[in-house]
């Protein structure tokens, strides 16, 4: 007996991708008809890769990467058939179901969401901008189809109201591909819907909360973005992420000893081997402080965390080793340190040369860095 999508799904938002693709390895092998298992590894597989190069972190806790520049992320030609090879499958029994039975909602809706996965392959690892947008839309269209035979069923609205949120979030340019194809987004629209998946959603609401504090954080709406964020970290309490942002949000709002608190208490989770903090690199952990130190112009506790995060940086992804520096660089041009800041922007560009971070530590080569509030 392989367990349950439940037990999966928890190590999944827990960030434990490899104990969830293992429990759902054997689910499929029990199971092979089962179309929502293959779209279920498949969005593990592709979650486990985001999660290696910073890229849930990236967008989640940093905000530093906007979605429409983040660059390509690498991965293996393995990883990507055993992705492929779960889409393929689900898409397979899905279509045959459908043959039968057009009005199929379960077929209907296990065929959208392999579309939306796959969009997200395309753009994240791709970079193929058409193509994905291409699967998003087929994807909103096979989940409104649904909403049309059930009104009720508010999981399938998960997919529109991201839809809406993204296309309405895209610079005037990509606003024309999606009118091209009949879409032209609705921010507002799609955080409305996105809310009430999260309020009434049976199996969608979790993501749905994610993605609206995620939404939240980009709108700045800070107060809507706590009590989710509470509930999420009570529910899965072996995922940092979670902590890291609540940091991040009491950093932004003015809460200082709130942030660092909250740090702090990572920090202890880390000591007392608690699962999900054992194996998390302390270098992760003075990155956050040094950053948060940073906003708020304590500059020699900030070099001193953001050193030893530098020092830690085997064991950081690409997104956070190359903010790093950038941020080491910046603390040294605000205190006159024109050398070690080059320095460091030049290491920065070593750490991960595409990344947004590095990108922008190429400007500071040449104009030292300066503070405008």
């Amino acid at each position: 007996k392989w367990g349950s999508l439940d037990s999966a799904l928890n190590h999944f938002y827990n960030l434990e991708y490899d104990a969830a693709i293992a429990e759902l390895q054997r689910g499929v092998a029990a199971e092979p008809d089962n179309a929502h298992l293959y779209d279920a590894l498949a969005q593990s597989i592709q979650f486990r890769e985001l999660f290696k190069v910073g890229a849930l972190e990236s967008e989640l806790v940093t905000g530093n990467n906007s979605f429409i520049r983040r660059p390509k992320i690498d991965t293996t030609p393995q990883i990507e058939k055993q992705f492929f090879d779960q889409i393929n499958k689900a898409m397979e029994l899905c279509q045959a179901r459908l043959k039968v039975n057009s009005s199929d909602t379960k077929a209907l809706y296990a065929l959208g969401v392999a579309y939306g996965l796959r969009a997200n392959w395309n753009f994240l690892v791709r970079k193929a901008w058409r193509e994905a947008l291409h699967d998003a839309t087929t994807a909103r269209q096979m989940h409104d189809k649904i909403i049309q035979l059930d009104p009720s069923d508010y999981d399938a609205r998960l997919v529109g109201g991201t839809h809406d949120f993204i296309l309405g979030s895209l610079p005037t340019f990509y606003k024309l591909l999606g009118f091209l194809i009949g879409y032209h987004g609705d921010k507002e629209k799609g955080i409305r819907t996105l809310q009430e998946v999260a309020a009434k959603g049976k199996y969608n609401n979790i993501d749905a909360q994610v993605f609206l504090c995620a939404i939240y954080r980009r709108e700045e709406k800070w107060a809507l973005a706590a009590p989710l964020l509470e509930s999420l970290i009570s529910r899965f309490p072996r995922n940092y992420l979670l902590r890291f942002e609540q940091a991040q949000m009491y950093s932004a709002t003015g809460k200082k000893d709130k942030a660092v608190e909250s740090l702090l208490k990572v920090v202890d989770l880390k000591n007392s081997g608690a699962p999900g903090f054992a194996d998390l690199p302390l270098a992760r952990i003075y990155y956050q402080l040094g950053d948060l130190q940073f906003w708020y112009r304590d500059y020699d506790r900030a070099v001193e965390n953001l050193k030893k995060a530098a020092d830690g940086g085997a064991s950081l992804d690409l997104n956070t080793g190359t903010l790093t520096w950038m941020r080491l660089g910046q603390v040294y041009d605000l205190t006159n340190r024109r050398q070690l800041a080059v320095e460091a922007y030049k290491k920065a560009i070593a750490f991960a040369p595409e990344a947004e971070a590095a990108k922008e530590s190429k400007r500071y080569l040449s104009t030292p860095y300066r503070r405008q509030d």
